[in-house]
């Protein structure tokens, strides 16, 4: 069953704070997610929203791009079209349209990476020139088929209970760590300096700023902590040459995406196949992560949010392609910043939707973000990825493991989701459609625990599905 409402029990809408207010606590009739806040608070909030998802953003497009042999410019457009299509999925999601789309949270979503591996299959079977129309067409089938499968996925949210959530939203922070470590080390193993202790330093340093701020900074300035990090990380890593100003210099001023660029969509069934199977994973991470706003907004996540928000997925899957976008879903990122700085409101995150738009018509202005050197990236994402584990360990303390049956359903489903970060190439033997989905930990976990929750609690007994299905 959904989460129960939690906290201040008002209708959604906007409502404002005092630009002197300390936390992102609210009043008695404004819900802290619907609170529009002073822009000395707002603006700072939505830049560490940016930072955090900026190198997530653009990885898609530029491991795709080279694949494809673009050249600079088209690989340009290709990043300039993932920012434009993340900004307006993410102000789609976080505003909406109330009943329709939109699921109303601090909701951030982008090209995922998790898409990565089988469009690079579909690029490898067709030839230079033909990879990107194939790759879109089956994007956009894929588009199609979220918004017809999507709301089937709010009806089935009874069967993730506090038990099942607590599992998936600890496995997205545990199967996130290897991306910040490799972050810390330089970013590209490739580079011969991959893992010198230059970068782990300047990590080790970006991840002491945060916890320094965290310790004795009060109100705004614990709430920055985590910008107030990368910032004066960024700063201390100039003086030893690691700060790259180079894409500043090259990047053009204005490069916006144009329709089809790369040529018109072509349609082959072995790439819409694959394709539809990444966004049958795709749906169980971003529903997910609807599940663990909820519960760290304390605002309900019913079936009806779920079905709003992955019909924004669908919608951002099926229109992207046209710009040069990839399929669309969850940032697990940002629902570590909301966690970590507690500021919850959806306007934040839309004002860092505004900002990726106009990032990705003015490349020189994202060139400035991706100026933060990936080991201080590292250093702050021990903290964020760190912090939705958190969450869900906080959600599992309340769900029962004082039973032996819930403390086996735990363990299994941990255990078969840190399998694929464990051993990457377990199921290397296995059928591509199981590789694409047991591959990703997030949803290997995310099906063992259905599967013996419906196991343990829902076959047999009506007492132990009432109990299973309760929320605390």
């Amino acid at each position: 069953m959904a989460q129960p409402a939690k906290g201040p029990a008002a209708a959604e809408g906007p409502c404002s704070t005092p630009p002197d207010t300390a936390d992102s606590t609210s009043t008695d009739d404004c819900h802290p997610v619907d609170e529009k806040l002073h822009p000395s608070r707002l603006v700072p909030a939505a830049l560490q929203h940016i930072a955090a998802m900026y190198a997530g953003v653009v990885t898609p497009p530029l491991i795709i791009g080279q694949a494809c042999g673009l050249d600079t410019v088209a690989q340009t457009r290709l990043i300039a079209a993932g920012l434009l299509i993340a900004g307006l999925a993410t102000i789609l999601q976080t505003l909406g349209v109330k009943g329709f789309v939109g699921n109303r949270l601090p909701f951030v979503n982008a090209a995922s990476s998790a898409g990565i591996a089988p469009i690079l299959a579909i690029a490898e079977t067709n030839a230079k020139g033909d990879q990107l129309p194939a790759i879109y067409g089956a994007v956009m089938v894929a588009g199609v088929f979220c918004l017809a499968v999507g709301p089937f996925f709010g009806k089935l949210l009874r069967f993730f209970p506090p038990l099942v959530t607590g599992v998936v939203i600890t496995l997205i922070g545990v199967t996130l760590m290897p991306v910040p470590v490799k972050w810390a080390q330089g970013g590209d193993e490739t580079d011969p300096t991959f893992g010198d202790m230059k970068y782990l330093a300047l990590a080790a340093f970006t991840l002491v700023v945060i916890l320094l701020f965290q310790r004795f900074g009060r109100g705004f300035l614990k709430q920055v902590a985590l910008l107030a990090g990368m910032f004066i990380g960024t700063l201390a890593a100039i003086p030893f040459g690691m700060a790259d100003f180079t894409s500043v210099q090259t990047a053009p001023l204005a490069a916006l995406p144009t329709p089809f660029a790369a040529g018109a969509p072509v349609f082959q069934p072995a790439a819409i196949l694959s394709l539809c199977i990444v966004m049958l994973v795709l749906m169980t991470e971003s529903a997910a992560g609807m599940l663990a706003l909820g519960e760290i907004c304390e605002r309900r996540t019913d079936g009806k949010t779920i079905t709003r928000g992955l019909r924004t997925d669908g919608l951002a899957t099926l229109v992207g392609p046209v710009f040069g976008g990839f399929p669309t879903s969850a940032f697990a990122q940002n629902v570590g910043v909301v966690s970590l700085t507690r500021v919850r409101s959806r306007y934040v995150v839309a004002v860092a939707g505004g900002a990726l738009i106009v990032l990705g018509a003015f490349p020189v202005l994202g060139a400035v973000v991706n100026v933060v050197p990936m080991p201080v990236l590292g250093g702050a994402g021990i903290v964020l990825f760190g912090s939705i584990a958190v969450s869900g360990i906080r959600t599992l303390s309340e769900a029962g493991l004082d039973d032996s049956s819930n403390i086996i359903l735990v363990a299994v489903a941990l255990g078969a989701g840190i399998i694929p970060l464990a051993a990457p190439t377990f199921y290397a033997e296995f059928p591509a459609w199981a590789q694409t989905v047991l591959g990703s930990g997030i949803s290997a976990g995310a099906l063992v625990a259905v599967t013996l929750n419906l196991f343990f609690h829902h076959l047999g007994t009506r007492g132990s599905t009432a109990a299973a299905l309760k929320s605390p």
